[in-house]
């Protein structure tokens, strides 16, 4: 080959130079990935949006008497908080359990733990994704109760966006840990029978005085029941050091076992 035709293309312009891509990519893409398959999953959208969304309808239109509210602007005071819960459990425990539990039966979480990723960037896409879908469903859920006649104080929504990130993070903490450590199977029970008591834990939280003390102070103590208080307050313009507290016992508990049992198959 003559100088002149080597001139025209610099040293290794055809040499294969494969790499991983950086970081910031690898964790755009593993988001962005883990985002679409969360909102195409009917089953998803189902837990995520259409049950707590019917919720908090019916709860504030429907003609029974719940003793927690006379129209549906004093029922959105009340059950936007509750509510807030349900959607958070149903997307960051529910959902995000037994779609690990699925991927890991199915060997798509084999296969991206020996891609370039590491094991870490794979569980932080899909958190990235939790909390995009969480997100949705805070302005979606905030949006009919204002509808309703909730009016929160800037403050109190200040104060629900701390407790909502920190709900999400322990409850995805929790989801991680019971998907990365048991079958498929048995995850697509436990999750759904664990997302109804904790939804039962949360309302007696809502009922307060119409149960015993030490009743609400055990549900209190639960992740679904702390994260009930904690936005029933913080609606109201006041931070929850108990229900703060109880929820990140359980998020740092969740995340050191299931570092430590995390199963990729």
């Amino acid at each position: 080959m003559s100088s002149a035709s080597t001139d025209l293309f610099p040293a290794g312009t055809f040499a294969p130079r494969p790499a991983p891509a950086g970081i910031v990519r690898m964790l755009t893409a593993q988001s962005a990935l883990e985002f679409r398959l969360l909102v195409r999953n009917g089953e998803q959208l189902l837990l995520t949006l259409f049950i707590p969304v019917t919720l908090l309808i019916g709860l504030c239109l429907f003609p029974i008497d719940t003793g927690l509210g006379d129209g549906p602007a004093a029922r959105a005071t009340t059950f936007v908080p509750a509510i807030m819960t349900v959607a958070v459990m149903s997307t960051a425990f529910t959902g995000q359990a037994i779609a690990v539990g699925f991927d890991r039966r199915y060997g798509a979480l084999k296969r991206l733990g020996a891609t370039p990723i590491p094991r870490w960037g794979i569980i932080a896409g899909k958190s990235v994704a939790v909390i995009a879908v969480v997100t949705a469903q805070s302005a979606i859920i905030g949006a009919i109760g204002l509808a309703f006649g909730w009016r929160p104080h800037p403050l109190a929504l200040l104060l629900g966006a701390i407790m909502i990130a920190i709900g999400t993070a322990t409850f995805a903490a929790l989801g991680l840990l019971l998907g990365g450590t048991l079958k498929a199977e048995v995850v697509l029970a436990l999750a759904n029978l664990l997302w109804f008591a904790m939804v039962g834990i949360g309302s007696l939280v809502i009922l307060g005085s119409r149960v015993p003390d030490a009743v609400v102070w055990i549900a209190r103590c639960m992740p679904s029941g702390a994260l009930t208080e904690a936005l029933d307050q913080a609606s109201r313009g006041s931070f929850d050091m108990i229900g703060v507290g109880v929820l990140l016992v359980w998020a740092v508990v969740a995340t050191v076992l299931a570092v430590r049992w995390f199963r990729f198959r």
